[in-house]
């Protein structure tokens, strides 16, 4: 007669009671401030050394990213730059001159909707690292402005392992903030990729990046919010499920002067803060960097133009207009399957 091994029995069983034992995955979660804004990441994945290490090597990029394009920062590559009255370029590295290329690319496609060296205007009305104005600036002081802008003025060589940064007109002056929260959030993405990370959500103000699932094994939801000055008022929701998305929005950034408001979205074309009704354009793309772009382009647009460059683009867009009866909201076809009322 054959003796019945229990072994196997006995193995599936310490299995069963080691897994049960095993403590649910856990969310680890860091928050702080950057470029005058907020970011958070948030992973369900484990980060070498832990939350410590995350949060000590994501404020040391983005202080490094801050040390090349803060306007704010009189040290910063950028203002060097914009200092540099010469005509001999200047040496950048290559995750500055990858956000430089990104803006230069993105004004060809718009036109010149989104303009990088758009900051004599941005400082002029008062949203840059200049004070606001005492009374509206003048037609001549806007034409003065003007001409100190424009993206064919700009140049960028590679040259070895770095860029070289030029500009035709000794006053050019470059203007990256647009840009600064796509650009960060796709840094700490490759960060989080380099350490094995592999589910997270990076959130730096309105751009995001996601990858992966939460720590209940759901897909990241990010939410549109209303462009109101409600605290917590949703639009929509959306699963990224991988991709990019920027939103850029016209309510917040603003002031008012002799009885009018004035928002800190310039149109290159007027020199003049925008007086459309667009309000919010949420923009995805595989980068944050690219939706960062083209979500300011799409706020100079306006929402007729808006949608129209949208739908020519095939991109996924979402656009919120100001009514008489409220705010009203439309996406293009391609935005459609990450709404999660769309999704089964």
């Amino acid at each position: 007669m054959k003796t019945l091994s229990l072994a196997p029995l006995s193995l599936l069983l310490c299995l069963m009671l080691l897994t049960a034992c095993q403590p649910a995955p856990t969310q680890t979660r860091i928050q702080g401030s950057t470029m005058g804004t907020y970011y958070a990441v948030t992973l369900s994945d484990p980060f070498p050394g832990g939350q410590v290490a995350l949060q000590g090597e994501v404020d040391a990029l983005l202080a490094r990213l801050n040390q090349e394009i803060s306007t704010y920062d009189p040290d910063s590559l950028i203002s060097r730059f914009n200092r540099n009255a010469g005509k001999a370029p200047m040496p950048i590295p290559a995750s500055m001159a990858r956000i430089v290329r990104q803006g230069m690319d993105a004004g060809r496609l718009t036109r010149g909707k989104l303009d990088v060296t758009v900051g004599p205007l941005v400082n002029l009305w008062g949203f840059g690292p200049d004070k606001r104005p005492v009374k509206r600036p003048t037609a001549e002081q806007i034409t003065q402005a003007r001409e100190r802008v424009g993206i064919d003025k700009l140049s960028l060589t590679p040259q070895g392992d770095h860029f070289l940064l030029g500009k035709s007109i000794p006053n050019l002056y470059l203007d990256l903030s647009t840009l600064g929260e796509g650009a960060a959030s796709d840094e700490i993405a490759r960060l989080l990729e380099r350490k094995g990370v592999h589910n997270y959500l990076v959130e730096v103000a309105g751009a995001v990046r996601s990858k992966g699932h939460n720590d209940k094994g759901n897909p990241w939801r990010v939410a549109i919010v209303e462009p109101s000055d409600r605290q917590g008022a949703i639009e929509d929701v959306v699963t990224p499920n991988g991709m990019a998305l920027s939103t850029a929005g016209s309510y917040r950034n603003y002031y008012e002067l002799d009885g009018r408001r004035y928002s800190h979205i310039i149109d290159p074309a007027t020199g003049e803060p925008v007086t459309h009704k667009l309000v919010s354009a949420s923009v995805i793309t595989p980068t944050a960097l690219e939706a960062d772009a083209l979500d300011t382009a799409l706020m100079v647009m306006g929402p007729e133009q808006a949608m129209a460059f949208a739908t020519e683009h095939k991109l996924a867009v979402y656009l919120i207009e100001k009514t008489d009866l409220g705010f009203a909201a439309r996406h293009t076809p391609e935005f459609a399957p990450y709404l999660v009322r769309s999704q089964p």
